[in-house]
């Protein structure tokens, strides 16, 4: 049985962190995050693996498979045995959706809020829950640290949680397309969207592990923008398409280009990372992209990290050179719908 965190402990924690104007608190009373060597007691494995398969990135399936959050352990149990520990929001923001339908998602009971985080669209989510607050309804403002629900184990899948794995999931992530119900109605004919936009495959993860031990380490110099902006390029692709939402809500992300102040934009160059995430966006002009017909062009791959986290499977090699995947040019066709 894990020691029960102290109260207020956690308020200190969570005051400090409003204090420092940092955007982000944890979810959960669980601290052992912020612990050197105790990541056993924070993330929750798979059945017979170790505590990084309940971290982010390529964790499943021997490194073949994306998980594209963490996995909170419990605290806190009741007689039964069920976990109690409190969800709480990471970050002030609005209820932007709410599914109290279990069976609807592997993510069972599940709650997002949006936020507007340094210009950015930005979303954290919250699943498995084994209740959300009755009260709570999309377009409701919540503050940092305010409760959304209880932490459980619910899911829609054959193998169920069990009781010692209860976890939140937990994500941070951009938004992908603002269409995405239009979209997948298209696009996936056939494939169940019992969610509308905000189904996880519109969700673009962050590390979120990674994002709260940054901003621990800066405090108050802590920028997400900054974040995403030196995430690791997995490749460069040149996309013929001017206006499209993930540019209008993240203009921070823009780069200026004299070329393109000049002449105007003819297409945009997105600087993705091993997830899919639009790092940069930079503005081409016309005189810059004579020679690109096609509507998607691959511009450059960085090896070493395709090599390193390549679960997305975004990119293939043929005849020694490397190509888009089908579900890459899926991917841009989202982003930029």
């Amino acid at each position: 049985m894990r020691p029960l965190p102290c109260p207020a402990i956690a308020l200190l924690v969570l005051n400090s962190l409003a204090a420092l104007g940092q955007p982000f608190q944890l979810p959960t009373p669980n601290r052992a995050l912020f612990q050197s060597g105790a990541e056993e007691k924070y993330f929750a494995p798979t059945p017979g693996k170790t505590w990084t398969a309940g971290a982010f990135g390529c964790v499943r399936s021997d490194g073949h498979q994306l998980h594209e959050g963490i996995d909170i352990l419990w605290t806190q149990r009741d007689k039964k045995g069920e976990p109690t520990d409190p969800v709480t929001a990471a970050a002030e923001g609005t209820v932007a959706y709410v599914n109290r339908k279990s069976g609807l998602s592997n993510y069972g009971n599940y709650l997002i809020l949006r936020h507007r985080i340094d210009g950015l669209d930005i979303c954290t989510l919250y699943a498995h829950l084994a209740s959300i607050r009755e009260d709570l309804q999309r377009g409701d403002k919540v503050k940092t640290g305010e409760k959304l629900g209880v932490m459980g184990r619910t899911t829609n899948t054959k193998t169920r949680i069990g009781a010692e794995r209860a976890h939140l999931h937990f994500e941070i992530a951009l938004v992908a397309s603002d269409r995405y119900a239009a979209w997948h109605e298209a696009n996936l004919k056939g494939l169940r969207n019992d969610h509308g936009n905000w189904n996880g495959r519109n969700l673009l993860g962050l590390d979120p592990r990674a994002v709260l031990l940054q901003q621990r380490a800066e405090g108050g110099k802590f920028s997400l923008l900054r974040f995403i902006q030196s995430q690791t390029e997995l490749c460069r692709v040149l996309v013929r398409k001017t206006d499209f939402a993930f540019v209008r809500e993240n203009r921070r992300l823009v780069r200026t280009n004299q070329a393109t102040e000049k002449e105007g934009v003819a297409a945009y160059e997105l600087v993705l990372n091993f997830n899919g995430v639009p790092c940069q966006l930079i503005p081409r002009a016309p005189s810059e992209v004579k020679g690109y017909a096609a509507k998607v062009h691959l511009l450059s791959v960085n090896d070493s990290e395709q090599k390193k986290h390549g679960c997305r499977k975004f990119l293939t090699q043929k005849n020694g050179k490397w190509a888009l995947t089908p579900e890459a040019l899926q991917h841009l066709d989202l982003l930029t719908d």
